[in-house]
This record gives structure tokens, C-alpha cells and sequence, in this order.
């Protein structure tokens, strides 16, 4: 059944780490990432906090990364193509030999925090069995089979999926509202408190796992 595992590798032991440490406020977070054989990985990276000339100029004196080049300038984040040469092991060993797709993996201050779709759960016990043999620290956060229920592949209850497709069906969100969270709270029978919070909740499990910034407030402050 596929997987989805999250979890935390020190930057060290994995990409960029030169970056991170001369400019620990930076956020790297990956559009998307493929391999360039087996020695190179060539990701997609969206970068934010520092000025652009700061963020090349680190990113040309970081040994781990080759051929770096901008793609598009947001005027306080950059889109950036780069090479990784170094501390590819682990990514190759997910990208090639477990046949994963990492969803999302976000860089800032010392350490990644990755999220990983391996087709099959057997699959992530060869990337345990890869780390325990390589001394790397894959900090496992989660793990979580997917299956048929859509609140599963999503990440939320089945009351938080039920609660939150039904407020979108009838228009809880659109401007101006076509139901209001009264009206919501008595098609569900239950209190006008439970049903605000089941959809507190559920928006936070939703945007956690699809947007998975992985970062607290504090850090884009």
C-alpha cells in the first residue's frame, strides 16, 4: 500500500549545508527534485530570506551545488535550478533504488524536513535499513498508509474530511458566505463550538500536509 513518511535529516548530512550555516535565516524549499545519474541531483528550489545578490553569491561559494541558475525573480523569493554534488546517497537511494517521489522538502537553519510517497511501505524499511547502514539521522516524524477513504489520503479524520467538504459544498467559504457556521453546527447536530473547531482543525491538517511548510509562524516573521 503507498506510504507517506515524514521526517527530519540534519542539513549536514544532506544538501546545502554551507548555505544554512552562513545564512541560517534562508528557507529552501523544493518545487521539485530528479536525478542527473547517480552522482548529481538537479532540483527546482524556491529561496527566501536574504536579498537575491546574498543567495547567489552563497549559493556559488557552497561545494555541494553546481551550475546554479535563477529562473524567475518574485521580488522577496527566487526560483533557482541548481546541481546537488554532495550528500546525494539518500536521495538517490529514495529517487532510484525505493522508487519514491518526495512530495515536499523544506531547508532552514540546520537541518531538511522531508516528506516522502514510497509505492510501497517495504519500501521505506530499505531507506531505514540504507541510513542505519551510512550513520545518517532521518529523524521519522510519521508514517502514514494511504488508503481508499479520501480523509486518509489527506491526512484528516473522517469527521474533519466530513465537516470540511460539506462547508465547501454548500459555500461556507465562498464571498459572502451561503452558510453560516450555525447552519453548519445543526446539519451536524452538534454545537456551533465543535463544528468551528472540526474545521480549525481539519484546514490545519489540510494545508500541513499539502502545503507542508514544515516551518513555525515565527520563522517568516
Amino acid at each position: 500500500m503507498p506510504t507517506i513518511v515524514s521526517g527530519r535529516i540534519p542539513a549536514s548530512e544532506f544538501a546545502l549545508d554551507y548555505s544554512l550555516e552562513t545564512h541560517p535565516e534562508l528557507i529552501f524549499e523544493t518545487e521539485r527534485i530528479v536525478t542527473s545519474g547517480d552522482e548529481a541531483i538537479m532540483p527546482l528550489l524556491w529561496v527566501r530570506g536574504a536579498s537575491q545578490e546574498e543567495i547567489q553569491e552563497t549559493l556559488e561559494n557552497d561545494p555541494t551545488v553546481d551550475n546554479v541558475t535563477l529562473l524567475g525573480d518574485f521580488e522577496d523569493e527566487w526560483l533557482f535550478q541548481m546541481e546537488w554534488v554532495g550528500h546525494v546517497d539518500l536521495i538517490v537511494q529514495m529517487l532510484i533504488n525505493s522508487e519514491a517521489t518526495i512530495l515536499d522538502a523544506v531547508g532552514h537553519e540546520d537541518q531538511w524536513k522531508l516528506r516522502v510517497l514510497y509505492p510501497r511501505r517495504s519500501l521505506f524499511s530499505e531507506t531505514h535499513e540504507f541510513c542505519d547502514a551510512h550513520g545518517l539521522n532521518f529523524e521519522v516524524e510519521s508514517i502514514r498508509e494511504l488508503d481508499s477513504e479520501p480523509a486518509g489520503r489527506y491526512g484528516l479524520t473522517a469527521d474533519q474530511y466530513e465537516v470540511l467538504s460539506t462547508a465547501a459544498a454548500k459555500g461556507y467559504f465562498e464571498v459572502p458566505r451561503a452558510v453560516t457556521l450555525q447552519e453548519l453546527a445543526e446539519e451536524f447536530d452538534v454545537s456551533h463550538q465543535a463544528v468551528s473547531e472540526r474545521l480549525r482543525r481539519a484546514t490545519d491538517a489540510l494545508v500541513e500536509d499539502t502545503l507542508f511548510v514544515g516551518l513555525n509562524e515565527s520563522d517568516f516573521q
